[in-house]
């Protein structure tokens, strides 16, 4: 889990901000999740990615902004638990190019968490947020496999 960023770039990435997901624990209430993504859209704050696992005493929903500070300030502003961690976006040239990713990562035998797709594509090509074991470690990899790592600026272009 990361830290909620200063607005300071990655060494490894310098002037490219990390993704920012965050990890939202909804109660259990019909129409939560409608209020939630109205009272987003009120505060201008777009959802780029989002999925959501039912649990026995909430709903998970882990969710990519457009603002992730203005997500994480209105957030806390109404006592909403969260978390926040640092996931990969990568671009992928084709719907098929997703086992060459798998491939990827296997080869360096580290471990994919959970992958969910972006429903916001900028450049018109399937994009997929993935959490893993060692971000830097995956990231270097993936590059070295010709994979676009993006960061937030190049998803809100």
């Amino acid at each position: 889990m990361i830290e909620p960023s200063d607005g300071s770039s990655t060494l490894r990435n310098p002037g490219k901000e990390p993704i920012r997901q965050f990890v939202i624990y909804a109660e259990h209430k019909v129409g939560w999740l409608n209020d939630f993504v109205s009272m987003l859209k009120d505060e201008n704050i777009d959802i780029l990615a989002i999925s959501v696992l039912d649990t026995t005493d909430s709903a998970v929903i882990r969710l990519i902004p457009n603002y992730p500070k203005n997500l994480a300030r209105l957030l806390k502003s109404l006592s909403i638990s969260f978390t926040e961690r640092m996931v990969l976006a990568v671009e992928l040239e084709k719907e098929d190019s997703l086992q060459y990713l798998t491939k990827a990562l296997l080869r360096a035998e580290i471990n994919i968490h959970y992958v969910y797709s972006f429903m916001h594509q900028p450049n018109g090509k399937p994009i997929v947020a993935i959490a893993m074991e060692d971000e830097d470690t995956a990231e270097d990899v993936l590059r070295s496999y010709h994979l676009k790592i993006l960061s937030q600026d190049e998803l809100i272009r």
